[in-house]
C-alpha cells in the first residue's frame, strides 16, 4: 500500500469532515479499531471536538468497558491469545446495548457502559439518548471482522517492530492474537480508513495503489 504522511491534527480533520458529510437524519457510527500501543481512544477522543464544532452531538464508547465477566473471558486462563482474539469482547452486548439502537428503525436509547473488567462487576449505569444525526465514536481492539455495523471504521495499523516495541513486557502474550487478526481478519481491507500510526504524531494515511 501506499502511504500519504499527514499531520495528526490534518488526520482529526479529515475524519471529522468524513463523519461530517453523513446525513443528518440518521445516526453515524464510527469505530476506531487498533491495538494499544497505537492509541484508538486518543484518536476517538480528539474527534469529538471537532464533530460538535460540526454541529453533531457525540457519545463516545469504548469497547473495554463491554468485555465479558471474568469467569468466561478468562476461563481458559489469563493469557491465551485465541481467547483474547475471539472470546473477550461481549460483541452481543455491544450490538444490543449500543450499535442496534443506533441503526436504521433504532430508539437511540443506549447504554454507554456496561461491565467494568477492573472489578468484574456491572457499571449500573442509566441508559441515555442519542439524538437522530448524533455521532457514535467507538475505539477497541480487535473490532473489525465481527459484523459490527459501522458507517465508517477506521484502523491504526501498526509494523510488527512497532507493535512488539510498544507492547508492555506483561501483555506481549497477546502478540500473536495481534498476528491472527492481520492474517484472519485484514483489517488493512477491511476498514474504511487506514492510518499507519508507527509514530503516532506523525502518521501516514494508507491507500492502494
Amino acid at each position: 500500500m501506499r502511504a500519504r504522511p499527514i499531520s495528526r491534527a490534518a488526520l482529526v480533520e479529515e475524519l471529522a469532515d468524513r463523519v461530517g458529510g453523513f446525513p443528518r437524519d440518521r445516526w453515524v457510527r464510527v469505530a476506531v479499531d487498533g491495538a494499544p500501543p497505537a492509541r484508538p481512544g486518543a484518536l476517538a477522543d480528539e474527534l469529538v471536538s471537532p464533530l460538535r464544532l460540526r454541529g453533531r452531538e457525540v457519545l463516545r464508547v469504548s469497547a473495554g468497558d463491554f468485555l465479558r465477566p471474568a469467569s468466561l473471558r478468562l476461563e481458559y486462563g489469563r493469557t491465551d491469545p485465541d481467547a483474547f482474539h475471539d472470546d473477550w469482547l461481549d460483541v452481543g452486548a455491544l450490538l444490543r446495548e449500543v450499535l442496534e439502537p443506533l441503526g436504521p428503525g433504532g430508539s437511540g436509547r443506549v447504554l454507554a457502559r456496561l461491565w467494568d473488567s477492573r472489578v468484574d462487576r456491572a457499571y449500573r449505569e442509566p441508559y441515555r439518548m442519542l439524538a437522530r444525526g448524533g455521532v457514535l465514536v467507538l475505539d477497541g481492539t480487535l473490532l473489525l471482522g465481527r459484523g459490527l455495523p459501522v458507517e465508517l471504521s477506521v484502523h491504526l495499523w501498526l509494523s510488527e517492530g512497532a507493535l512488539a516495541r510498544g507492547t508492555p513486557e506483561d501483555e506481549r502474550w497477546r502478540l500473536p492474537a495481534y498476528r491472527r487478526y492481520e492474517r484472519e481478519t485484514r483489517p488493512q481491507e477491511a476498514a474504511d480508513v487506514v492510518v499507519r500510526a508507527d509514530h503516532p504524531e506523525r502518521p501516514a494515511v494508507l491507500f492502494a495503489g
